[in-house]
């Protein structure tokens, strides 16, 4: 059998394949497309045929298989699990990256993680931003990053890559945008891990302030926060603390696990269950 990836004048046939019934045809054009690494972004931006929605949809089914493979292959876990990725930035960036790579349908074209965090970066730099609450404003007072509320569970929202190409996101997805863009900038922004709404902190002269980049960015005072009746005590203690990478990581994960499950790519989820097994 040849093992050799598709040259382009067979993919452009195995395109025509994509909707034959046929479980023979099915399956061997699964099989060639298998050999592409789950992604041909590049080569289809080339092509001049667009793909009708069913078309993207079967091909997005097909690439699936090889993006597990890969993710389960490149996925290095610290040892000593979770904690011991609390303050490796450099490595949970790239975790974060095999996971965008891997949430990716293999067919739209668009940056690598790093590279659109770079380029918002420097668009920051170059607008004169100078601190954590001018990114702020920077971010989230227009339309440049919003909250995905129509699609708070999309699978998605933990793809960093796509959401920085779309511009919307969960709380969780929004924060980690702002993080890591902010440490690119070199200002001191913390992640804050509150049941069901994840947040950032940054400090204004010496004083803590909350940042909730699901609400456009919104200030509010920690000081005030903690004095809220609603609060319970295991909660003003968790708004006081910072998440480090481990605690971010295992976060997203039991997120897309759990969007993975409702949208019955159970393969998917299974995949991401083991990955947090690693973590443990």
């Amino acid at each position: 059998m040849n093992a050799e990836p598709p040259a382009p004048e067979e993919l452009d046939a195995l395109l025509r394949l994509l909707d034959d019934e046929t479980p023979e045809v099915r399956g061997r054009v699964a099989e060639r497309l298998a050999l592409c690494g789950g992604d041909i972004s590049e080569w289809l931006a080339t092509r001049p045929r667009q793909l009708s929605a069913h078309e993207k949809e079967l091909l997005a089914e097909m690439l699936s298989p090889p993006r597990r493979e890969i993710l389960s292959g490149e996925w290095i876990a610290p040892t000593g699990g979770a904690a011991a990725l609390q303050e490796d930035w450099e490595s949970f960036e790239a975790l974060l990256r095999a996971l965008s790579d891997f949430l990716h349908d293999g067919i739209t074209l668009r940056q690598p993680l790093s590279d659109a965090l770079d380029l918002l970066a420097e668009e920051a730099a170059e607008a004169g931003v100078g601190s954590a609450n001018e990114l702020r404003t920077f971010l989230f007072k227009g339309t440049r990053l919003t909250a995905n509320q129509e699609n708070y569970y999309d699978v998605r929202n933990s793809d960093l890559a796509w959401c920085l190409a779309e511009g919307r996101s969960n709380p969780l997805g929004l924060c980690l945008i702002f993080i890591l863009v902010g440490r690119r900038l070199d200002f001191e922004i913390e992640g804050v891990n509150f049941p069901g709404h994840f947040m950032c902190r940054i400090f204004e002269d010496g004083y803590p302030i909350i940042i909730d980049c699901f609400d456009k960015g919104q200030l509010h005072v920690q000081f005030t926060l903690l004095e809220s009746p609603d609060l319970t005590r295991a909660q003003r203690e968790l708004l006081k603390q910072s998440a480090g990478p481990g605690t971010i990581l295992l976060r997203l994960l039991n997120n897309l696990n759990q969007s993975l499950e409702k949208t019955g790519r159970i393969e998917d989820a299974e995949l991401i269950k083991e990955l947090l097994a690693t973590l443990e």
